[in-house]
């Protein structure tokens, strides 16, 4: 990303983006030659974002009290929009850059998904923020280098995902005699495991939802197969897409998915999930970030009693990253209030309002232990990994290819797993060609 950035982007990024702010604003005057009034850009900020629903929508919500707290003459206007895990907003957010009409900041996931913005010069700078709030040592170095593209930040997180994580029904292994809390070496006991509930009555081993689903499985089944180093050198070009490796990947992939029930393929993750949630049985295993912690919550579950997590088999040692960030688009009407708005979410306040709701953990890493405490002990297992684990990039959620690719690359698996794709070498091409975009 940083040398597409570099190469691409550079004119345009010199032109157009001035020192974090906008630079100067002209006043037209009316014909009397009078200033006409100011609009209310002032004072509301409109935060454009896709929690609508759930744990993330009543998350957003403890974010907006916290600041308007802190930020009493500010009115915060909620432009969340429905639909689609993000693409809907993604999609609406693509028009109104285009159209240099851009919400006073918006959601995104940190990393490469922001490349295509960058290039184009949609967004400011905002690496004087991080000197004025003081991030460079709230934040970990790690998260720092994943937010740095050619040693400037161009969007503050709220909070840190896991991606690679298995959420497992003890009462489907019981039923195969297996144990919940012990995770398989790697990928190929891990199948193995499959085979054994298929055997005992447990139709659907595991399940999988929509096609961004099916990416983020694949994700970690590259990570147990290739190692972290040869994971990321997908990335810096030091691992080949076509290489043997990944179709070993891959094959391995197509087994698991096997296993999978194809009626879940066009459900969102929480139709997928909710056999695991209710532990009724039937399914034994997920593949899901952790903003499922806020779903088994709602349904009174315990963690370690009728739920278990580990590591996807291969992972272990390893944190898929993820992060929603907020950005501060060039043009925005209400710059004070967009700065004031990432002053909140990168907040120690406001990270602890919005995280132990949504069930992420905070992006800060300089939290107390009585502020720890408040925290589910599944989110502070996640805290621990994250500060001593090789971190690597999700490709679902784009923090470590462009949404170009993250995009082809999810229709390739989706014709694969509905039988479009006849086999895995078609379907490693395509993600060859998917990951040049």
């Amino acid at each position: 990303m940083r040398r597409i950035v570099a190469v691409l982007g550079a004119v345009a990024l010199t032109a157009s983006l001035a020192a974090c702010g906008g630079g100067d604003k002209k006043t037209d005057t009316g014909a009397d030659g009078t200033t006409p009034p100011a609009d209310d850009g002032g004072k509301k900020v409109g935060v454009v974002t896709w929690w609508s629903a759930g744990s993330e929508k009543d998350g957003l919500a403890a974010l907006e009290n916290v600041f308007k707290e802190q930020n009493p003459d500010i009115t915060f206007e909620n432009q969340a929009v429905s639909g689609g895990s993000g693409s809907n907003a993604k999609q609406k957010l693509q028009t109104d850059l285009a159209a240099k009409n851009p919400p006073d900041t918006y959601q995104a996931h940190a990393g490469a998904e922001l490349s295509s913005d960058i290039e184009a010069g949609y967004l400011e700078d905002v690496s004087n923020l991080y000197d004025e709030f003081n991030l460079r040592n709230a934040f970990p170095a790690t998260l720092l280098d994943r937010l740095t593209v050619d040693g400037k930040i161009y969007s503050v997180p709220s909070n840190v995902h896991r991606g690679n994580v298995v959420w497992v029904s003890p009462a489907a292994l019981e039923k195969a005699g297996l144990d919940p809390k012990t995770p398989p070496a790697n990928l190929d006991a891990w199948i193995a495991d499959m085979e054994k509930l298929k055997a005992a009555g447990v139709e659907y081993p595991i399940t999988v939802g929509a096609d961004w689903t099916q990416l983020q499985l694949l994700e970690t089944v590259l990570i147990s197969d290739l190692g972290a180093e040869g994971y990321n050198g997908l990335f810096s070009g030091t691992t080949q897409w076509d290489s043997a490796d990944v179709t070993k990947a891959l094959e391995h992939f197509s087994k698991i998915m096997s296993f999978t029930d194809p009626g879940l393929y066009q459900e969102d993750w929480e139709p997928a999930m909710k056999s695991i949630i209710n532990n009724d049985g039937k399914v034994a295993y997920n593949v899901m970030g952790d903003w499922a912690p806020a779903a088994f919550k709602a349904a009174e579950k315990k963690w370690s009693q009728d739920f278990y997590t580990w590591p996807v088999p291969g992972n272990e040692g390893v944190f898929d990253f993820l992060a929603d960030s907020f950005t501060l688009p060039v043009g925005a009407k209400n710059i004070d209030g967009a700065k004031a708005w990432l002053k909140t979410i990168s907040s120690v306040e406001g990270q602890i309002a919005f995280n132990v709701i949504k069930g992420s953990i905070p992006a800060r890493s300089d939290l107390t232990p009585e502020q720890i405490a408040e925290f589910s002990e599944y989110q502070q297992d996640a805290m621990k990994s994250f500060g001593n684990d090789t971190i690597v990039s999700s490709i679902a959620h784009g923090a470590a290819v462009s949404i170009a690719s993250s995009e082809a690359m999810k229709q390739a698996i989706s014709k694969f797993t509905s039988g479009g794709a006849t086999d895995i070498a078609t379907l490693q091409k395509e993600l060859v060609d998917a990951a040049t975009k």
